[in-house]
């Protein structure tokens, strides 16, 4: 694009004036300046390149496809599950090696327990780091909140049957652990235990903030994200059962056989979501069952 000035131009034989210059007012020429030719054209039209500012860059935003929310699904399973399952690697190899057992509770700063307490929550608020980012990512695809039973939880709807899928989690894996309770004994090594060594008991604020750090953060991603995204697949309810036990077990292999206990309580709130849709109880539940056993070990401590 251009635009156009309009430029004094002197007569022939007349004196080239200063680029830019303009005769001022009742300006008269020298009387010994040639005469100009008749009907000359003291102004001139000149092009210049235009000035405007360039137009705004047009940024298209597409819909989703199927095949970028799948590609988006194993981005987002692959960020959360490779610190776990990593680390979960780690601790087993260690204890198949004779290393000490697990120390649920890191010593940052020999010597203040309330200084490890704090900076032990903080550090592991690394865990539900993908939480804000699998929520927005949701809510492109117009699955806000509310449609995944997120907000505050209700006692009939959530708190209530949430301790029911405690309380059936704990009978199964009673169940499940009584074929192995001979065999356990006389190969304990087969199973890595958590050692928590001894604690204040103030430490229960550590132990009540990891499990709902926890309970969020699992559920969120493993039931409100990956179950959601299944769904949009259309994967059948029992592949995405199967796929989702996988994954939710597989960060917990640490605890070597004692990862199988890990399942009955995957089912019932994943069984859950998948019928009811109800976040709330499915983080409520993974807060019970998590803050009992941690609470319970630090008084125990």
């Amino acid at each position: 694009m251009t635009d156009h000035i309009w430029v004094w131009v002197a007569p022939p034989g007349w004196p080239v004036p200063p680029v830019g210059w303009s005769p001022p007012a009742l300006w008269q020429p020298p009387p010994d300046w040639p005469v100009p030719p008749a009907n000359w054209q003291y102004w001139v039209p000149v092009a210049v390149p235009s000035m405007a500012p360039p137009p705004p860059v047009t940024i298209r935003v597409e819909e989703a496809s199927r095949r970028s929310l799948v590609w988006e699904t194993r981005f987002v399973l692959l960020a959360f599950l490779i610190p776990g399952v990593s680390s979960a690697v780690v601790l087993l190899v260690r204890h198949i090696q004779g290393v000490p057992d697990i120390r649920q509770f890191t010593t940052t700063v020999p010597g203040h327990p309330i200084s490890n307490l704090i900076l032990g929550i903080l550090s592991y608020l690394a865990v539900a780091a993908m939480v804000p980012l699998v929520l927005l990512l949701l809510t492109r695809t117009g699955q806000r909140p509310s449609s995944l039973g997120l907000g505050w939880p209700r006692f009939g709807a959530d708190i209530w049957p949430a301790i029911g899928l405690v309380a059936l989690s704990y009978l199964a894996e009673y169940v499940l652990l009584i074929p192995f309770v001979f065999f356990i004994k006389d190969h304990s090594k087969i199973i890595n235990t958590t050692v928590l060594g001894h604690v204040p008991a103030y430490y229960v604020i550590y132990a009540l903030t990891t499990s709902a750090t926890t309970a969020i953060a699992e559920e969120m991603i493993v039931n409100g994200y990956l179950i959601t995204r299944l769904e949009q697949f259309g994967w059948t309810p029992q592949r995405a059962l199967i796929l989702s036990l996988t994954l939710r077990t597989s960060y917990h292999i640490y605890y070597g056989v004692g990862f199988l206990l890990t399942i009955p309580f995957g089912y019932f709130v994943t069984r859950s979501f998948q019928k009811h849709h109800r976040l709330n109880r499915s983080i409520t539940a993974h807060f019970i069952y998590d803050a009992i056993i941690t609470t319970v070990a630090v008084l125990m401590s």
